[in-house]
């Protein structure tokens, strides 16, 4: 199984999720990271990833390649992450048929009724248990 992490500006949300998901995940569970840039995917890639490519041609055409993609609210909003999150990769995105456990943070302007505000490092946890729930099921 692959699991796809998203993030962009300098990866440090999408670094702490693939260090956690590191901990959590069965060895042989890949973990990519996919960043809007080239700081981002090497943030990950220390954190702990296992293969990184970085900008919008790369995580259109990766994301092809993944059973579970990751990362924040914004990986599926247009400009998204201060205009990093281009149109085409926030559609590549919510487009793949990949399943998405995606962090309910408000740091793209919007916000999810219904969720509770807690600490991200709360929230990184409970998203890894859940991946590692859905890794469990396959």
């Amino acid at each position: 199984m692959i699991v796809a992490v998203v993030d962009g500006l300098g990866g440090g949300i999408g670094a702490q999720m693939v260090s956690e998901l590191r901990g959590t995940l069965p060895e042989d569970v890949e973990i990519w990271a996919l960043g809007t840039n080239a700081v981002a995917t090497a943030n990950m890639i220390k954190a702990g990833a296992r293969r990184g490519v970085s900008g919008e041609n790369a995580i259109c055409y990766t994301l092809r390649s993944v059973d579970l993609i990751t990362g924040p609210l914004g990986i599926v909003l247009a400009n998204s992450m201060m205009g990093e999150l281009t149109p085409k990769a926030a559609e590549a995105t919510a487009s793949s048929p990949a399943v998405k456990v995606l962090l309910p943070i408000d740091i793209c302007g919007v916000e999810i009724v219904g969720t509770k505000k807690e600490p991200l490092s709360h929230l990184i946890k409970k998203l890894a248990a859940r991946i590692a729930a859905i890794v469990r099921d396959r």
